[in-house]
């Protein structure tokens, strides 16, 4: 049966159900604040611009549960799916330029092995199906990944892979197909069956996704904003394949390789709702941390900083919730990207809509 569905955000959620409900044939509408599907660059726009796109179910096991982690690894293979389909709408078949799975590195100086020993701790409770890193000699490292600084500790994830945000958002807005999409229009609350927008207007549906993030308070009341600092660098002659993830005691630190010899460092994460441009102790601590690891990186250049805040609930943990006419996902923290298909994909199967 084909509805009318109305959804309230279109950040990485949002996006990529109006383009899975659209290409089921349903009739799509989605409302956002924003001007345009365009990044942003303030830290005002969808914090799914502003995040590395890290499909780390494993990793993230340092600091979420299992859960989690099982959600991730079920979205890797549908991120690669998503990648896969929109490369042949396209007609250019290079599905890289959305995702790449090539594992990702965990690495540790001499001096914080005993802190990476307690982080591979916690991942050894890893459920079934996920993979155990495995430890690599200093030559097997260099041969994946030249550019490190030698002596470095080092475990491989096999399967986790990133998806590329820049390219990934603005294709899932280009190639949805005839949904109308409301710009600049905020929407004060959902029900079942119904958007109200701030201006009063009330807009009627089959079915309501509710996928603000923070923008869904007061409504949601519990939600609070964590803020996480990025900077971008411009790398030629740095050889980088996949992402790289410095265990350490004081802050995780993880390092992207990006299109156009572009890396991302981040990413600081600040029990604060503050908005403002990084801070010199983040620039500092993150690009430290890079630099010790890839002293390459020693020429690149500052290309940009970003801030922005992740949507998290007191658990920090994701929540959907599920009602006749309404369905509402939030508080995906700092894993927006990790679990955004898997969620949409339990959520579709509970509202028997299938993509």
């Amino acid at each position: 049966m084909l509805l009318r569905i109305g959804i309230a955000g279109a950040g990485v959620l949002g996006r990529l159900l109006a383009w899975q409900l659209s290409h089921a044939g349903h009739a799509v509408e989605v409302f956002d604040p924003a001007a345009g599907p365009e990044p942003r660059g303030d830290g005002l726009g969808p914090a799914g611009f502003t995040a590395a796109g890290m499909l780390s179910p494993l990793a993230e096991l340092d600091a979420a549960g299992p859960e989690v982690a099982l959600l991730g690894l079920r979205s890797v293979p549908l991120w690669a799916e998503v990648a896969q389909r929109l490369a042949a709408l396209e007609g250019a078949g290079d599905a890289a330029r959305y995702f790449r799975q090539r594992g990702s590195l965990m690495l540790a100086h001499g001096p914080d092995l005993g802190a990476a020993q307690r982080v591979l701790a916690r991942l050894s409770t890893a459920p079934a199906g996920l993979p155990e890193p495995r430890r690599l000699t200093r030559p097997a490292l260099l041969d994946l990944e030249p550019a490190l600084l030698p002596g470095l500790h080092a475990w491989f994830l096999d399967g986790e892979g990133q998806v590329m945000p820049q390219a990934m958002l603005p294709a899932l807005v280009a190639h949805a197909r005839d949904v109308r999409w409301h710009w600049g229009r905020s929407v004060a609350s959902t029900a079942p069956g119904t958007i109200t927008l701030d201006d009063g207007a009330a807009h009627g549906f089959d079915l309501v996704f509710d996928v603000r993030g923070l923008g869904a308070r007061p409504q949601v009341a519990a939600l609070r904003g964590v803020r996480g600092e990025v900077i971008w660098l411009h790398a030629p002659g740095v050889p980088l394949s996949r992402p790289l993830r410095l265990l350490h005691a004081r802050h995780r630190v993880y390092i992207v390789p990006r299109p156009d010899e572009r890396i991302v460092i981040g990413a600081s994460e600040i029990e604060s709702e503050d908005r403002s441009p990084v801070s010199l102790r983040s620039a500092v601590e993150l690009m430290a941390a890079a630099h010790s690891v890839l002293p390459a990186l020693a020429e690149a250049r500052i290309l940009h900083m970003e801030t922005n805040l992740r949507p998290a609930l007191p658990d920090n943990a994701p929540r959907l919730d599920i009602e006749p006419g309404r369905v509402a996902i939030n508080g995906l923290f700092r894993h927006g990207w990790l679990l955004a298909p898997a969620l949409i994909e339990q959520a579709l199967q509970h509202t028997t809509l299938s993509s």
